[in-house]
């Protein structure tokens, strides 16, 4: 899978995954309404306004980026309904050629660890019926309980050629409370990275491999360093917008080519059209507003990396 997210990278020119992030806040009032009219105040309404608002932030931008991430927990706050929007989601999200990069950060040992790789990247046989779950491209893994938690993601990957970004050095201002702890000469988040590295030689695509690792915009000299010390995993770099960071502190992370990471935005993006700069669209434009912010983010890159 990291084949085809590289393919439609290059297809798209354009090294952006959006985050599908959705809350009652950013959901246009006008698609809330509706969807209370129709199922009343409970989570039904809201699984059935994240779809609709999901769907159409689909069509709108779907040609022009090479992926979405859903983070899960966004959907999870609503139940069941909710969950049934995050796989909705997915699986339109998929049907439109994107890579769907599942933000679920998991992180355990064993036959549970096994049980989050499969039910996110695998497939079950129920009898003689191979099933497959929520069948994302990729999924972010937290690396904390090492590689008894890492393992069985990369063993149903070999299996299903698909991939994971694992946690490196994220974009939260608190990260370094741990992450920026030194062991020995290193940081932790370096010895992460080193993992990772050794991790991503072992499960190769063509040319880059299907384990990736995830380094926060917010700290670019920290992308500098990573970019070095896990050349063969593609990075999937958060905090861009909302967060802070900015297409010059980009360009660290990638490689000579342009390729070697992607740039993710969430609010930034589906939340643009309550933006000053994009608040002509207004909220039935949410949509097309959602387009020209990522036209705009393109623009910033592209400055950044040539």
């Amino acid at each position: 899978m990291i084949n085809k997210l590289i393919a439609n990278i290059k297809k798209t020119n354009a090294p952006i995954v959006v985050g599908l992030d959705p809350t009652t806040k950013l959901i246009p009032g006008y698609i809330m309404d509706k969807a209370i009219k129709e199922f009343g105040e409970n989570f039904d309404a809201a699984g059935a306004a994240i779809w609709e608002y999901n769907k159409g932030l689909i069509d709108a931008i779907y040609d022009q980026i090479p992926a979405v991430k859903p983070q899960i927990a966004m959907y999870e706050q609503f139940g069941i309904p909710g969950l049934v929007a995050y796989d909705k989601t997915v699986k339109y999200a998929k049907e439109k050629g994107l890579v769907v990069i599942g933000d679920i950060k998991r992180g355990d040992i064993g036959s549970t660890s096994t049980a989050y790789a499969i039910g996110h990247l695998g497939s079950v046989k129920i009898g003689n019926t191979v099933c497959r779950g929520f069948d994302e491209d990729f999924a972010t893994v937290n690396p904390y309980l090492g590689t008894d938690g890492v393992k069985p993601f990369m063993d149903v990957c070999a299996e299903e050629k698909k991939g994971i970004f694992v946690l490196v050095k994220t974009s939260n201002p608190s990260s370094g409370e741990f992450q920026d702890k030194l062991i020995g000469d290193k940081t932790l988040y370096h010895t992460v990275a080193e993992k990772v590295a050794e991790w991503a030689d072992s499960l190769m695509g063509n040319e880059y491999s299907y384990v990736g690792a995830v380094v926060g915009a917010t700290y670019p000299e920290v992308g500098k360093a990573m970019r070095e010390v896990m050349p063969k995993s593609y990075i999937l770099v958060p905090g861009y917008g909302a967060q802070g960071g900015k297409g010059k502190d980009l360009a660290h992370f990638f490689n000579k080519d342009g390729l070697g990471a992607i740039v993710n935005s969430s609010r930034g993006i589906i939340g643009a059209y309550s933006q000053e700069q994009y608040a002509s669209f207004g909220e039935e434009g949410y949509a097309e507003a959602a387009l020209a912010a990522v036209k705009d983010m393109k623009a910033d890159i592209e400055s950044a990396i040539g």
